[in-house]
């Protein structure tokens, strides 16, 4: 543990006093809050680092069930990868020809000189319709104080956030939920064994021993954030395994939920494990073809969830 998440930096403390600071703002306003977590991992293979594992991960669950969870009333601490989807800037198009496909620039002064020329957005028939809705709910939240941000790269900073974050939330009792969609990498090489400079190729093949991460919902359910409504999320690609899977973490770490959903299906389909039942679900055609996400069914589901957690 002390190799993932190092003894407490400046940092992480800052990140503890902003997180409970904000917090407080939300017990104030009756609000509960959800710390969702969104991303892949970042895992280097050389202390200078040029080389990484990465995880497969765009952050879209993460942000889809963001910008629901602010609409369902929840105050959102959204500890997010850096450049990984984020909340509302999914209506943007991704970088390249369609984002540049859709601004143009106008001579805001009519002199035509480069001073008064500025950049709009072309909203105009199907290219961006999703845009102004976006744009209004994202600047709804920040205006209620609804959202707020922490950003993470590799491995270790995020278990110092997630860490950070949860001993903040802790006051909150049984009105926290922490929404575990991150994919944090299983394995990692200790700053101990890990080269300094870039690995050779002239060397030959690589062969890399990595050991394997805590799991970190241990220490949250146990010691961090004890009376949290607690969600993980486990993702296979063999169907025939999952629920098993699914149980067995539930078992291991006596969290409420994990969210069980196969590879090919994710954007579909997935099944809600608690350990007194097993739940789908899916979106059907006509919902696909309307635009729904499955996001949006998930966040419904597991907000209800959360009420009767904390009515007992």
């Amino acid at each position: 543990m002390a190799e993932q998440v190092p003894p407490v930096s400046p940092v992480e403390v800052e990140a503890e006093r902003r997180v409970r600071a904000w917090a407080e703002a939300q017990r104030a306003r009756g609000r509960r809050v959800a710390l969702v977590t969104s991303g892949g991992t970042q895992v280097p293979l050389e202390a200078r680092a040029v080389r990484f594992l990465e995880n497969f991960s765009s952050g879209r669950r993460g942000a889809a069930s963001a910008e629901r969870l602010v609409r369902a009333g929840y105050g959102v601490c959204f500890l997010y990868r850096t450049r990984s989807a984020f909340p509302w800037a999914r209506a943007l198009p991704l970088s390249g020809p369609a984002l540049l496909d859709v601004l143009r620039v106008h001579d805001g002064d009519g002199s035509g000189g480069a001073g008064g020329q500025r950049v709009v957005v072309d909203c105009s028939g199907s290219a961006l319709p999703d845009l102004v809705p976006a744009l209004l709910a994202y600047h709804r939240a920040k205006e209620e104080d609804a959202l707020l941000v922490l950003e993470f790269t590799g491995l270790v900073e995020y278990l110092a956030l997630l860490r950070a974050a949860a001993r903040a939330l802790a006051p909150l009792g049984s009105s926290a939920m922490f929404y575990l969609a991150a994919a944090v990498s299983d394995f990692y090489i200790p700053a101990s064994e890990m080269p300094e400079h870039k690995i050779q190729s002239t060397d030959g093949p690589l062969q890399i021993t990595m050991k394997m991460v805590p799991k970190m919902l241990s220490p949250l359910v146990k010691e961090w954030a004890p009376e949290a409504f607690v969600i993980s999320f486990k993702l296979e690609t063999n169907p025939s395994i999952l629920i098993d899977k699914a149980k067995q973490a539930l078992e291991k770490y006596r969290h409420q939920v994990v969210v069980a959903n196969v590879l090919d299906s994710r954007r579909t389909s997935v099944i809600v494990v608690t350990k007194d039942s097993e739940t789908q679900l899916s979106l059907s055609d006509d919902e696909v073809a309307q635009g729904m996400e499955i996001e949006e069914k998930i966040v419904s589901y597991l907000e209800s969830q959360h009420r009767a957690f904390m009515e007992k």
